[in-house]
């Protein structure tokens, strides 16, 4: 008979299942986000009202968005830089359109689809044509970011209905807006997907090597064309619902958000070369990386500054998890050694 959770070796499974967790790197995360928001909350007691948290979260809405969708790519050991680029070519679209006199609802639709098209163009390039993902996207970045400035030049588009500028600036849900409940039930839905379904495993096992998957019967070149088609719809949504919160747009709508978006992904300790990683840290780093901006904010940092900080986590959120695996390395080579030796030494004995 299985023992209970509730019985003493229950218990003890459950204390050291959460103390592995903590000494993981997720539970680095947890304990760099509680320094953070300490030190946050001493400098702005308000810090931690639901407000200023959803505050939080709503400046930076649509990069988590697509962080989220971005931990899918890089754990399948390939990576979209063409995000940024996607976001600000479906939001000048809209515009475009918009001024041209199309209603905006259909305009909306016809942002998701160009989403979806440079999604498409991606992963045909990429799974089909064999390209890699890192020159395929990088042309996407700037290619995609022309086209937005074909359509709307230097101009700025905006006088959308009200309806449309309140989904973006409004709470919809309590003190929520549409964009942060778009963002929770997205998170659910890629953590039941990602980390409890078939087709996360396929992720996974693609990431670790595309040639064991492929003898294994995963059907490699569909999984990543489905992930990036899913990357160029949740881009061009963001985008969308970026121009809803502006309330105008123009070609450079979201120009260098991915550094920030990677960054996410990175530090929340997913491999750059695919095969490992979880939603879970990716959320823990949001956390900090939302927080810690808000606290640069509160000592009067720049914007610059901040970029800048941020680009410094990126290094060391690929550098970190690296020398943590190669120590941990090093430490069970030498403990084989040890143990080779000690066996050895027996067995020699009389």
């Amino acid at each position: 008979m299985a023992r209970s959770a509730t019985s003493p070796a229950g218990g003890r499974n459950l204390l050291l299942g959460a103390w592995e967790r903590l000494k993981s790197w997720e539970g680095l995360l947890l304990g760099v986000l509680v320094v953070i928001v300490i030190i946050n909350s001493l400098q702005a007691p308000a810090y931690l009202s639901i407000r200023n948290q959803t505050n939080l979260f709503q400046l930076f809405i649509e990069k988590i968005i697509v962080a989220l969708i971005m931990t899918f790519i890089l754990i399948n050991g390939e990576i979209d830089l063409s995000v940024a680029s996607v976001m600000g070519l479906a939001a000048s679209t809209l515009g475009r359109l918009y001024e041209l006199g199309v209603p905006i609802e259909a305009a909306f639709l016809i942002g998701l689809a160009v989403g979806i098209a440079c999604g498409l163009l991606n992963g045909f390039m990429i799974a089909y044509a064999g390209l890699p993902s890192l020159v395929v996207t990088l042309a996407g970045m700037i290619g995609y970011r022309g086209l937005a400035y074909i359509l709307l030049e230097d101009r700025f588009i905006g006088n959308y209905p009200e309806w449309f500028s309140r989904l973006g600036q409004q709470p919809l849900i309590g003190p929520f807006p549409l964009a942060l409940v778009i963002f929770f039930v997205l998170l659910v839905g890629a953590i039941i997907v990602l980390q409890y379904s078939a087709f996360g495993r396929y992720v996974y096992v693609i990431g670790n090597s595309r040639e064991v998957a492929r003898y294994s019967g995963v059907k490699v070149r569909r999984v990543k064309m489905a992930l990036f088609i899913v990357s160029g719809l949740v881009a061009a949504l963001a985008g969308l619902l970026y121009a809803a919160r502006l309330g105008s747009v123009r070609g450079s709508v979201a120009e260098g958000f991915e550094l920030d978006i990677i960054t996410m992904v990175l530090m929340g300790g997913v491999n750059m070369y695919g095969g490992a990683g979880s939603l879970y840290g990716v959320l823990l780093s949001i956390l900090i990386i939302l927080n810690l901006r808000n606290g640069m904010s509160l000592i009067n940092l720049t914007g610059h500054v901040q970029t800048g900080v941020i680009g410094v986590l990126l290094i060391l959120s690929v550098l970190a998890p690296n020398l943590a695996r190669n120590i941990q390395a090093t430490l069970n080579r030498r403990r084989m050694r040890h143990l080779a030796g000690t066996l050895s030494e027996a067995q020699e004995s009389p």
